[in-house]
């Protein structure tokens, strides 16, 4: 079927309640009208035979899905967006029409619609009828609707297929993400390319990444010491020095604030960042060390982590010429590159936002690891981009799931786009303030093929979702291409920048797997 056509388009099943109002028509009917409701996570043999045995009661069969906003099984449920899920009904030759409710139970939709019958699996009557079919009852009793419970010989769970095999359903969800909002692959490659000579101001903690290969000698009988081989040491500039040097591969001008000791490692990030074309206006403060985070690696395992840091509040004076740099530098968007090293702190940040040019995009990355920091201190921003531990620390939340999560902090930092860090599971953005509403989540999973090293897959995401926005003002393109630059971080050892080259290699890959080439 080609692109776009509507005949034989199974989309055209998908509508609105007033769409579906319409198109059923009122009681009495001359076809009558069977409803289905549930989540169908995943569609397995026992949603199949409870559609089936269920149209063969009525002429028409509508599937009706509970909204991605009220899904509340588990952590990260559901699996399958709405739009997919609604999708994969409509494909079905057995469904008619399916209709996502935006309410958190079937009631309302049972009274506007008013099936003449509303089919409920076998397991919601073995045990006598739960309250909540008693009010589907009640709803249907109310016009002359009547329910039917559909036998219950296979009954199945999705939550237990996902969390036994969870397939891989990346390419199918952002398919989905992209129909819904009118994007194409072509949309997400012109972004990539406006990237050029966009002007970046990065503030933030610098931290040297070393990596320090060893051979395994042996170890000692009588103390737990490992003996090891020194093989080789490898540097990288990292923490908010290679956000900067992310921007720079990108194509933008880079302007970058940092404080550094007056050491040997200081001459290595200005001598890296000089060379790629980063302007650096570096505070040097001979009381401090320049921050380096040394991990000791044996055939591919990470086996030990020894830092040389100083925590300490950085002075008055250092934080009048940070405030100065930001200032003086005309800029598209300041980013807030946060590692807790000295820079940012509650008095600090509120000072060093206020210095930011105006019209600027602001951008803040708070990334506590074992250090006391909260994302919550970066106020009325653009864009922030926590990981769920630093959601959950900001809001003192162990226990919520990821949605609602994601909405108090949306709230309480007063933002207009969240991207939240999900690890292996992808991201979950939260673009505006009606939580209700059906597309203020945006989940795109992982594109990670294979994981070699994580380090730095946040700040490639940051860079790539910031420069997005400039370019495309979408936070729904900064979320892919975003994660997209995060994959292909995750996919090679150390912490290096992403070219964009890269991202559009496997933005193509993704492509070809969605057209099954």
């Amino acid at each position: 079927m080609m692109p776009g056509s509507t005949q034989n388009d199974f989309r055209r099943k998908i509508k609105t309640r007033e769409e579906l109002r319409a198109a059923i028509g009122s009681r009495p009917r001359q076809k009558n009208v069977i409803m289905c409701h549930g989540t169908f996570d995943l569609v397995h043999p026992g949603h199949i035979r409870h559609l089936m045995y269920a149209k063969s009661k009525a002429d028409v069969l509508v599937a009706s899905l509970t909204s991605d906003s009220h899904i509340n099984k588990a952590n990260f449920r559901p699996f399958v967006p709405q739009e997919l899920r609604a999708m994969n009904l409509a494909a079905l030759e057995v469904v008619d029409y399916v209709v996502v409710d935006e309410n958190p139970t079937p009631i309302d939709n049972i009274k506007f619609l008013q099936p003449d019958f509303f089919a409920k699996g076998y397991e919601y009557s073995a045990d006598g009828v739960h309250p909540r079919t008693r009010e589907e009852i009640e709803a249907l009793e109310s016009y002359g609707g009547q329910i039917i419970f559909t036998p219950g010989d296979l009954v199945m769970s999705s939550s237990a297929l996902i969390e036994t095999t969870p397939p891989n359903l990346a390419v199918d969800k952002l398919l989905a993400l992209l129909h819904s909002e009118g994007l194409s692959f072509d949309d997400l490659r012109a972004s990539l390319g406006k990237t050029q000579g966009v002007r970046v101001h990065v503030i933030g903690d610098t931290i040297v990444d070393s990596y320090t290969y060893c051979t395994l000698i042996g170890g000692t009988a009588k103390t737990p010491m490992f003996s090891v081989k020194f093989e080789r040491q490898v540097d990288y500039p990292g923490g908010a020095a290679v956000v900067a040097k992310h921007m720079r591969k990108a194509g933008a001008e880079v302007v970058f604030s940092t404080v550094l000791g007056d050491d040997a490692l200081k001459d290595f990030v200005l001598n890296d960042l000089k060379a790629v074309g980063i302007q650096c206006d570096a505070v040097i403060d001979p009381t401090r060390v320049t921050t380096q985070k040394n991990a000791f690696i044996t055939n591919g395992y990470r086996m030990l982590k020894v830092g040389k840091v100083d925590n300490r509040p950085i002075t008055g004076k250092t934080l009048d010429r940070l405030k100065s740099s930001v200032a003086a530098h005309p800029a598209d968007a300041v980013i807030f590159s946060d590692f807790r090293h000295g820079i940012f702190n509650r008095q600090t940040i509120p000072l060093l936002t206020a210095a930011a040019p105006a019209g600027a995009l602001r951008v803040a990355d708070s990334q506590v690891g074992n250090r006391w920091g909260n994302i919550l201190e970066f106020q009325g921003f653009d864009l922030i981009a926590p990981n769920e531990r630093e959601a959950r620390f900001a809001l003192a939340d162990q226990d919520s799931g990821i949605r609602p999560l994601a909405s108090a902090l949306y709230d309480a930092a007063e933002c207009k786009t969240l991207i939240l860090k999900l690890g292996e599971r992808g991201v979950l953005t939260c673009r505006n303030s009606n939580h209700e509403s059906l597309d203020s989540f945006v989940v795109v999973d992982s594109f990670a093929d294979k994981v070699v090293d994580a380090v730095g897959a946040g700040d490639a995401l940051l860079a790539y979702a910031t420069l997005s926005l400039i370019a495309a003002k979408s936070s729904v393109i900064a979320s892919i291409l975003g994660s997209l630059a995060a994959a292909v971080s995750c996919e090679h050892d150390g912490n290096t920048p992403v070219a964009p080259e890269e991202v559009l290699k496997k933005l193509n890959a993704l492509e070809k797997r969605a057209r099954f080439e």
